[in-house]
Order: C-alpha cells, then sequence, then structure tokens
C-alpha cells in the first residue's frame, strides 16, 4: 500500500490531494454533524463553492446525507472514515510523527489525529474517540479501571461505543470531586462509562482536597475505604493532563499557594501532584484517590489531551511514568517535539 501510495503522488499528485481533502471534509462533518456548508467552509478554511461540490460527491456516495439542519455522516461513512484513518496518517506523515514521539519520550505508544485543537476545538471529539478505541482494545472483562474528571474524560466517556458487557469489571473514579460542574467531575464520568461498558462502578462522594484530619477520618468509612481499596488495584488508568498555573486557580487555592507552586517552576499537575519539567514533585495537595505509586505501577495508563498548551504538562508527567500511551492531536505532537 505505501509503494503505491508513492507511486500516486510522483505520478498522479492530485489523486492524492483530493483524497486528503474530501477525508478531511468527511472527518469534519462527523466531529461536528449537524454542520452547515458555511460553517464547514470557515473551520476547513476551503471555499464555499468547493466545500459544495466536494458534498454533493460525498452525498452521491451515500457517505452523508443532508438536511435542513445541516449535513450529517452515515453508517457507510463512519465506516470509510475507520478504514482510511491507517492509510491517512501515513499519507500525512502521522505514522512518522507519532514513532518520533515515543522514541523521543521513551513512552509506550502515541496515537495521534490530524489538525490543531487550537484552531479547532472539535478536533477533542477525535481525540476522545480514539482514546475510547484505544482503551476498548485492551480492556478485559475483570479489569479495575480508574478515570479521572474533567472535560477531556467526559468526552472520552460518551465517545465509548462496544456491544461487550464488561459484567466482571467496576470502574472508579481516580479522585475525589473537584469544581461545581458535576457534568465533568469524576463521579459522573465513572457511571457514564459503566453503563456503556455494562459494568460495575464503585463512587468516590467526598471532596478531592482535604485537610489531613478530615482526610484520615473520612478513608475509614467503609464505602470509601472500598473505592480506595479498588482505586489501589487499579488495571487500566484513564486520565487528562493539567497545566499548573490552571490548576491551581481551578481548585481555588490561596494565591499565596499559587505564587509558592509557581515558583519551584511547575508546569504539570495530575492527581493532586505538581511537576517541574523533570518530572520531579514540587509541590503536593492532601487529595483522596490515586497516589503516585499506583500511578507508576499501572498496567496500562492513558493519557488524553489536546491543545499545545498542555503539552509541557504532559512533558513533566511522562518523565513520571514511562509505561504510558499518549493520545493528542497533531500540532500538540509537534509542540511536545518543540519542547524535548
Amino acid at each position: 500500500m505505501n509503494k503505491l501510495l508513492e507511486i500516486q503522488k510522483k505520478i498522479i499528485p492530485q489523486a492524492i490531494e483530493l483524497m486528503e481533502k474530501r477525508y478531511s471534509i468527511l472527518r469534519q462533518i462527523s466531529l461536528s454533524e449537524p454542520i452547515g456548508r458555511r460553517t464547514l467552509s470557515n473551520v476547513l478554511e476551503i471555499s464555499e463553492r468547493i466545500i459544495r461540490s466536494e458534498t454533493e460527491v460525498l452525498k452521491e456516495q451515500g457517505l452523508i446525507d443532508v438536511a435542513v439542519s445541516g449535513m450529517t455522516i452515515t453508517e457507510e461513512g463512519l465506516d470509510l472514515l475507520e478504514k482510511l484513518k491507517d492509510i491517512m496518517n501515513d499519507i500525512m506523515g502521522l505514522s512518522r510523527l507519532q514513532d518520533k514521539i515515543k522514541s523521543k519520550l521513551g513512552i509506550k505508544k502515541v496515537i495521534l489525529v490530524p489538525g490543531s485543537f487550537d484552531e479547532n476545538e472539535s478536533i477533542l471529539k477525535d481525540v476522545a474517540r480514539c482514546g475510547s478505541e484505544y482503551f476498548l482494545d485492551i480492556l478485559k472483562d475483570g479489569d479495575i479501571v480508574s478515570i479521572t474528571g474533567g472535560s477531556t474524560m467526559l468526552e472520552f466517556a460518551k465517545s465509548i461505543k462496544t456491544d461487550k458487557k464488561y459484567h466482571n469489571s467496576t470502574v472508579v473514579p481516580a479522585r475525589g470531586s473537584m469544581g461545581t460542574d458535576v457534568d465533568t467531575q469524576s463521579n459522573s464520568i465513572v457511571a457514564i462509562t459503566s453503563k456503556k461498558l455494562g459494568s460495575n462502578y464503585e463512587l468516590l462522594n467526598i471532596p478531592d482536597e482535604l485537610d489531613i484530619s478530615a482526610m484520615n477520618t473520612l478513608i475509614k468509612v467503609p464505602e470509601i475505604k472500598s473505592t480506595l481499596d479498588y482505586i489501589e488495584k487499579t488495571d487500566i488508568l484513564v486520565f487528562s493532563i493539567g497545566r499548573a498555573d490552571v490548576m491551581a486557580k481551578r481548585r481555588k487555592l490561596p494565591q499565596d499557594k499559587i505564587e509558592e507552586i509557581m515558583s519551584k517552576n511547575a508546569v504539570g499537575e495530575a492527581f493532586g501532584y505538581y511537576f517541574n519539567r523533570d518530572g520531579e514533585i514540587v509541590y503536593k495537595l492532601n487529595t483522596v484517590g490515586i497516589n503516585l505509586e499506583t500511578f507508576k505501577n499501572t498496567k496500562e495508563t492513558i493519557a488524553i489531551f489536546a491543545g499545545t498548551e498542555k503539552a509541557e504538562a504532559f512533558l513533566s508527567v511522562s518523565n513520571v511514568n514511562k509505561n504510558i500511551v499518549l493520545i493528542t492531536d497533531e500540532k500538540s505532537a509537534y509542540k511536545i517535539l518543540s519542547l524535548t
């Protein structure tokens, strides 16, 4: 296949260019459906005239449906996107980029989606979908799965699609609740994931950060202790990374604490630990949930994020644990390379 593509590039390069264009259009429709031609034109920065002619071809091929509300992708279109993914990764150079980052960081695996979240936030859905597909590939019935909170993890949970039921698996929150948005708290994401998998689940109905005395009291409560026991035996951890400054403000830490954390060159935060560029812990909160030892010893660790602003934060965490699978967007991958 690679040889055929190389020949096509030399003899009929316009065929490859057209394939890339139609693939991008079809992929964006799948991410933003229902979407109108004008919006699609703006997102992809392709003229509305070209969008109109190309979507007509896709419609004639039965790959999309067109309605007053906008264009949507058909099952046949989704199937084609899946079949084209690896081929397009080769054509667009993503396969080489994946290998380069994997080698450079010394981590387990890298999975990239084309494009830039910074320029097109709908790409988060594609990143999350790739994350859920990889997760389902490695998930075995009986595994204990820990998941953190946040908007990326919410998209991950929503994108899980499987007919198989994991009756012997248990999904747990990797940490307590943080913030006021219920939808993006780890308990809510655990409930969605468990329903999609047909699995068991345990909740952690306590705040993510506590003072020492409150934490020592609450971790003895039977239902909380039960969840913490599951977390300690995690087989698969799925999490997103946060920038140190952003997470400190989101946790509503006092200004003097924020200044202290940043004065120690913190760039990333995960599980209540703040790390510098080299992966050294520079500050630790009294959080309930997964600890650093469990993070380091978990058999399967999946980090999912989108956006170049989190690239340095991921680098710090990748220095803590090399047994990690990274799933992100193309531009963030280039940002990671530029920082190494």
